[in-house]
């Protein structure tokens, strides 16, 4: 065991997990069979939906693996802080090299682990599905060499359909699409992954863990989010505002490359989904208007971790996938796959005919390519 293995977690992960699993509560009131059915259903829906995503995106998933697991909140909470675990380390490593220094350290990991699982609490009971690229797993056995894992979270995916009052079968469907393109994007794409791993560590190698730098640029950041709170303008969320420069310019490429994603799996959502499912446009509607009318405490929390950031990126990355289609065709976008260098960079998800002609060369053709 190496000097870093033996150092404590900056986060008690146990602690966390526990904290989210009691605040998180169960989801809604279901007998035994109906959690079964659900299960069951969600299961099946999600092959369909795999072979639709392939057949409208004509991406080949067989180049990678990932499992499907449908969880509970309690579950769904345990897979996000391996994963948040993951995510972290770096940042962990390095503070380690200034053991003393950092303003996380004197916090304590058992304050930490409160604070996440009050997090993980608040997101495990919104989250219907996610991709998890991290997870590499052991399914019984030695290491599969899994390109992460997909989960559904049945109760809050039953929780929305009787709110909502839509079709449980045809909603199912409708959540899986989108979740489902994301598992074929991650598996036909295996790169994706890596490069997501390596702007995270560009990430942390731009952390000034200074603890003067960072807890002025906390001060800033309440400042800022009064004054935000006050005037209603609802700009800026806490990780916005305590970043450096650099961190900046990563977090641009990764808004550029989370925004590419989440459109991707809308555009799929919505091509394929008036094709096999029959009550689509009253799902899609209330739906969206469910999504952008959080009101009081909960619209507040979400501004405040950026969440209503991850709203646009649907918006705006669907909108870009749109208008690229239109002019290439699928094929045109799908050579956005073919590497880093041709993701689009955020000023191109806004101006979708700039990545067009950076990579095709030409600013416009037709929706067939032609």
């Amino acid at each position: 065991m190496t000097t870093a293995d033996a150092t404590p977690d900056m986060v008690d992960w146990d602690l966390a997990v526990a904290t989210a699993q009691r605040l998180a509560g169960p989801g809604p009131a279901v007998t035994d069979t109906e959690a079964r059915d659900a299960v069951a259903e969600l299961r099946r829906l999600a092959a369909e939906a795999e072979a639709h995503v392939k057949g409208f995106t004509n991406l080949d998933a067989s180049l990678g693996y990932a499992p499907l697991v449908v969880v509970d909140r309690g579950n769904w909470a345990r897979a996000n802080a391996q994963s948040m675990r993951t995510i972290i380390a770096p940042l962990q490593r390095k503070l380690q090299k200034g053991r003393g220094n950092s303003p996380f350290q004197r916090v304590g990991p058992k304050v930490t682990g409160l604070q996440t699982g009050a997090l993980l609490a608040f997101l495990a009971s919104k989250v219907l599905g996610q991709f998890d690229p991290f997870w590499s797993g052991r399914l019984g056995g030695p290491d599969d060499g899994a390109q992460g894992r997909l989960l559904l979270v049945a109760p809050n995916i039953v929780h929305v359909e009787r709110e909502l009052g839509v079709d449980p079968h045809d909603f199912r469907l409708w959540v899986t699409l989108h979740e489902e393109t994301h598992r074929v994007q991650f598996t036909a794409v295996p790169w994706l992954r890596d490069h997501l791993a390596g702007e995270i560590e560009a990430f942390v190698e731009a952390t000034d863990v200074d603890p003067g730098a960072f807890l002025t640029r906390a001060r800033d950041a309440v400042r800022a989010l009064g004054e935000s709170a006050r005037s209603g303008d609802g700009t800026g969320s806490i990780l916005d505002l305590v970043q450096t420069p650099a961190q900046k310019a990563v977090i641009d490429r990764v808004t550029a490359f989370m925004s590419l994603l989440e459109g991707h799996a809308d555009v799929v959502m919505d091509g394929v989904g008036p094709e096999v499912i029959p009550s689509v446009e009253t799902i899609r509607r209330r739906f969206q208007r469910r999504r952008y009318s959080s009101v009081g405490l909960d619209r507040t929390v979400r501004r405040l971790l950026g969440l209503d950031a991850k709203m646009r990126q649907y918006r705006d990355g669907a909108a870009f996938v749109n208008a690229v289609v239109d002019r290439v065709g699928m094929a045109g976008f799908n050579r956005i796959w073919e590497s880093p260098a041709t993701l689009p960079t955020k000023d191109e998800i806004a101006d979708p005919v700039a990545w067009v002609r950076r990579v095709h060369g030409t600013p416009a053709l037709g929706r067939d390519g032609a």
